[in-house]
């Protein structure tokens, strides 16, 4: 077998292309965008190459046969911020075998060594936590747009080799049709605050969405600053967010709590974008973009996907979650014609167990699994799993 850098369009094509041959009998696979996966190694458009480098790499077998992939990469910021330096390894795609799978892990091993690492998380990507991470263990249905979707056989290979749980990953899902109801308790507390006249619960509108930013700004930075190490978001940065979501945003599914005309919570979704992406073939030209916004315009997706959800702390443990809930569905997706039945929610680590609670508080299952994986490499050392919160 042959470990290939790379480093030109032939070895990036195969590398691109693996995925397609290896899950083209699966029926849950959708195809991410070329350009998705491109743009995480293209230092231009990933600002992680600022304070970071990355490698990629394609295995062929004895008859120069691409059999799979992988990638590793370093965050400096964040490297040095365990007991052990840790770096990274993603993109991960092989047939079912051993020595295939352990050739890559080998050569991720050794070139994060080479750079000071001595642990390495993984599957992972190269940026944000919510993108591209972890390894699905159970749940295999379709993915979420930008959420790895892998063989069962994966978690064999990765543990075989001596990678660890880190953490768990939840996707909670919640049917949104109008036969699910509530537990009487939960439903009862989130109808007192919903009772009260000086709260407000709703979408905003059309003609808000050019200032949402702002209640979104507000309530962000009091209920999740400093929070778990998330840091302030400027004003700009929440302006820039909503203007990203624009093109696909509904603004129904941008639901907000306002106490005397103040913004103290918000529940922001939009529509499951791999329901429409799934039958672009992984292309971004201008016939398939053409064809995503007809499909966008036309209703073709049934399900939202939850992003983030917050209330300031004052407003806390007061009913303002139910009641953001319980409004949301009495007033909009429970409407004869309302398009999403299904509701998925990005995920939520089982370090997070208090968010855990408040997702099942409002009927949230968990749909589906991903795991995190740490390898320590010198062994002896002491394996730790991620803190609670």
């Amino acid at each position: 077998m042959q470990v290939l850098e790379v480093k030109d369009r032939n070895t990036e094509k195969e590398f691109i292309q693996l995925p397609v041959r290896l899950y083209k009998g699966e029926k849950n696979w959708i195809r991410p965008l070329d350009k998705d996966i491109k743009a995480v190694f293209d230092p231009a458009k990933n600002k992680n190459f600022r304070n970071g480098e990355a490698i990629r790499w394609v295995l062929k077998d004895t008859n120069g046969i691409v059999i799979g992939r992988v990638a590793a990469f370093i965050n400096k910021k964040t490297a040095n911020s365990y007991d052990q330096p840790t770096g990274g390894m993603g993109f991960f795609e092989c047939i079912n075998d051993e020595p295939a799978a352990f050739k890559l892990f080998d050569t991720c091993k050794e070139w994060l060594r080479e750079r000071g690492m001595e642990a390495v998380d993984g599957p992972i990507n190269f940026g944000d936590r919510n993108n591209w991470w972890g390894l699905l263990v159970d749940g295999f249905y379709e993915p979420n747009y930008q959420m790895p979707y892998n063989f069962g056989y994966y978690q064999e290979l990765f543990e075989a080799y001596g990678f660890k749980e880190y953490f768990k990953q939840y996707t909670y899902q919640r049917p949104m049709g109008s036969e699910v109801d509530f537990a009487p308790r939960f439903y009862e507390k989130a109808q007192l605050t919903l009772n009260d006249k000086d709260y407000e619960f709703r979408h905003i509108s059309k003609k808000e969405y050019g200032v949402a930013h702002k209640y979104f700004h507000e309530v962000y930075n009091k209920a999740w600053a400093g929070h778990s190490g998330v840091k302030p978001m400027s004003v700009q940065q929440a302006k820039s967010t909503f203007n990203m979501l624009k093109p696909i945003a509904d603004v129904r599914l941008l639901w907000f709590a306002f106490y005397k005309n103040e913004p103290v919570a918000f529940f922001i979704s939009i529509p499951e974008l791999n329901q429409l992406y799934k039958h672009l073939n992984g292309k971004w030209s201008l016939l398939s973009k053409l064809k995503f916004l007809y499909l966008l315009k036309t209703k073709a997706c049934h399900k939202s996907l939850g992003l983030v959800f917050g209330v300031v702390p004052e407003h806390q443990k007061k009913g303002v979650e139910g009641a953001l809930v319980v409004s949301y569905v009495k007033k909009l997706a429970w409407k004869k014609g309302f398009q999403y039945s299904d509701l998925e929610m990005n995920w939520i680590g089982d370090f997070n167990p208090k968010m855990m609670r408040v997702v099942e508080q409002i009927g949230g299952k968990i749909f589906k699994t991903h795991i995190t994986y740490r390898k320590l490499f010198d062994e002896t050392k002491e394996f730790k799993r991620a803190p609670i919160l």
